[in-house]
């Protein structure tokens, strides 16, 4: 099973260029491949953070991939081995949030619990739909944006596909190991959108 998504041009734009020269092109890329065949063995997960890839295995029989957006610089994904300790359907960040003013408008969109909130405006702690904490000090895997494939983007933690995580979640468990490695390859070019791809 295949996901696509869809970058528009537009999301690099300022706003004061929108729409004055017709529809942004768009680039489409395939997100994740899952092919889970549900044979004997558990589920194991390897991040490569060069390639900002995910290789998910089954007793060692590949049966999936998908980009993931980990660590940006300044707050870098450890490489290590690793364990899931703990899932949860929804869990909400006590380090990162958002902002928004009166009318519901994200007034700061990097905010954390000890930034100051203008009056009027309100703190709103970052939601992490399927949560899988790979540390303590509050590294793990969730669903989250992935808006430049092969790009670093998070704040540590490992942001999966939305579409595809609940597939990962479904097999993971407790226990589940996590392997995080730089390999230092070069990046390959993105998996581009077959013209007969399934969404």
């Amino acid at each position: 099973m295949r996901l696509l998504v869809f970058l528009p041009a537009l999301l690099l734009l300022p706003s004061c260029s929108l729409f004055r020269s017709g529809p942004p092109p768009k680039a489409s890329y395939v997100m994740y491949e899952w092919d889970d065949d549900k044979g004997p063995g558990d589920v194991s997960v390897e991040i490569d953070l060069s390639s900002q890839i995910a290789t998910y295995k089954r007793a060692g029989r590949t049966i999936g991939w998908s980009f993931v957006s980990t660590g940006k610089e300044g707050k870098s994904t450890s490489p290590g081995n690793y364990k899931v300790s703990e899932m949860m359907e929804l869990k909400h960040s006590n380090l990162y949030g958002w902002i928004t003013d009166p009318e519901g408008n994200v007034s700061n969109g990097d905010a954390q619990p000890t930034t100051p909130v203008p009056e009027g405006h309100t703190y709103h702690p970052a939601p992490m739909n399927h949560w899988m904490r790979l540390t303590w000090s509050g590294i793990g895997m969730h669903a989250g944006e992935i808006r430049q494939p092969g790009v670093a983007a998070s704040h540590g933690c490992i942001r999966l596909p939305r579409d595809f995580v609940p597939k990962l979640y479904k097999v993971a468990k407790v226990g589940t190991p996590v392997k995080i490695i730089k390999s230092g390859a070069p990046k390959a070019e993105l998996p581009r959108a077959t013209a007969d791809a399934g969404t």
